[in-house]
């Protein structure tokens, strides 16, 4: 079952910026790039650092700890794509930014 939350407002994330939300026990990563909006795990997989607070380029978030870069649309980092994070459609509703998560 996929659940449906109103994880932020369009005026909460700058353009080339993220932020952080938590959902349930996790934290959630809401970045607004080229007019897009996307969301994936908050933690790099590397050594937990917030994506959140991470540099946005061309596409990617780059990890502020260690510059490891993560593809904004399906979360593979970059340097080799086996290794990836979650990443989470969003819906825009008006001022609304959805977050729909399977339920496990």
């Amino acid at each position: 079952m996929t659940k449906r939350i109103t994880i932020a407002k369009k005026s909460d994330i700058p353009e080339n910026e993220g932020r952080a939300f938590p959902f349930e026990d996790r934290m959630i990563a809401v970045f607004f790039h080229n007019g897009e909006y996307f969301a994936m795990d908050d933690f790099c997989p590397h050594q937990g650092a917030s994506l959140a607070a991470g540099w946005v380029h061309e596409g990617s978030v780059a990890c502020p700890w260690h510059a490891w870069r993560f593809a904004l649309k399906d979360g593979c980092w970059l340097d080799n794509p086996k290794i990836k994070t979650d990443v989470f459609p969003i819906i825009v509703e008006g001022e609304d930014l959805i977050l729909e998560i399977d339920d496990e």
